[in-house]
């Protein structure tokens, strides 16, 4: 796993690296399409995603300890955050589609939405992760001396959290 999300954090790498090159191309363009996205919302998020991660932690301390239904209703709280953040990125996506606004408007958005949208899917696939981790410390599968996968599955919400975390001021705030 740990393979799997340093990969994933290099692509993701990559892809700001691109990004800051292209930027630095197009600044006025980057600037202008920029202050039409909802800093609100994508403050809101990091605020969701940030907490959930905190749930995360929660949850863990929860299974070292030997509390399997106390780490699956922390994980469930952390799966909340992490569905009001679909939710909200949905609804701004809706806008955007709405407005006219594609993948080929320009390069702004052609970034803005691939890296967003690509987040999101890892927003989905962390939420899968911890739905299952919950179900089985809720069923008993963990105890307080093997619970591994249970923080190999945090590890990778904690990186989703992480690569928010550079996404959100990298698209929404730094000019």
């Amino acid at each position: 796993m740990w393979c799997f999300i340093l990969a994933e954090l290099l692509v993701f790498g990559i892809f700001f690296i691109s990004y800051a090159i292209t930027r630095s191309h197009h600044v006025e363009l980057f600037n202008q399409s920029q202050k039409q996205l909802d800093r609100g919302t994508g403050f809101i998020n990091t605020l969701l995603l940030v907490s959930s991660s905190y749930f995360v932690v929660r949850a863990i301390a929860a299974l070292q300890r030997g509390q399997g239904k106390v780490c699956a209703k922390w994980l469930m709280t952390a799966i909340t955050c992490g569905g009001f953040f679909v939710v909200l990125k949905f609804l701004e996506f809706a806008g955007k589609y709405d407005a006219g606004i594609s993948m080929s408007t320009n390069n702004f958005y052609m970034f803005y939405l691939f890296l967003a949208f690509f987040h999101f899917m890892h927003v989905i696939l962390g939420m899968l992760i911890l739905g299952a981790i919950a179900i089985k410390a809720w069923q008993g599968g963990y105890s307080a001396a093997h619970h591994e996968g249970a923080e190999t599955g945090a590890a990778y919400w904690h990186m989703v959290d992480l690569v928010w975390i550079i996404l959100f001021p990298l698209i929404y705030v730094l000019h």
